[in-house]
């Protein structure tokens, strides 16, 4: 599980039109539909902050695993659970190179060398 942040940037990247937390005030959920139907977008300003800081370039504070893409962040949280490439493969129904690749390319993102440190990572991250 990601912080709900992560989750509205993801989801933003993928195309969504908008995204409100569950915590949002119902006022909030209206002026969001509103202005998606006039094919706006729309996000919250926390949400809105979170993305500014990723496109800070000079100062960037984004996390390194917010540079991963959806599957790799879904083979990496899976590696970081001690599943094993095979189990991956078969659960994602992929095959055992491609979760090899997926795991050398999160490595490099990641500025980690073993599957140790990336469950390290993962924990000193919260993200799981």
């Amino acid at each position: 599980m990601h912080s709900e942040d992560q989750y509205a940037i993801r989801v933003l990247k993928a195309g969504a039109a908008g995204f409100l937390s569950k915590s949002s005030a119902p006022e909030e959920l209206i002026i969001a539909i509103e202005k998606i139907k006039k094919g706006k977008r729309y996000i919250s300003p926390a949400v809105a902050e979170k993305l500014a800081e990723t496109l800070d370039i000079g100062r960037s504070t984004t996390p390194a695993h917010e540079e991963l893409s959806d599957r790799e962040f879904e083979v990496f949280k899976l590696i970081s659970q001690g599943i094993n490439a095979t189990q991956i493969a078969d659960r994602l129904n992929l095959s055992v190179n491609t979760i090899s690749t997926y795991r050398k390319r999160i490595l490099e993102k990641l500025h980690v060398s073993n599957n140790s440190e990336m469950m390290r990572y993962a924990v000193a991250n919260q993200l799981f």
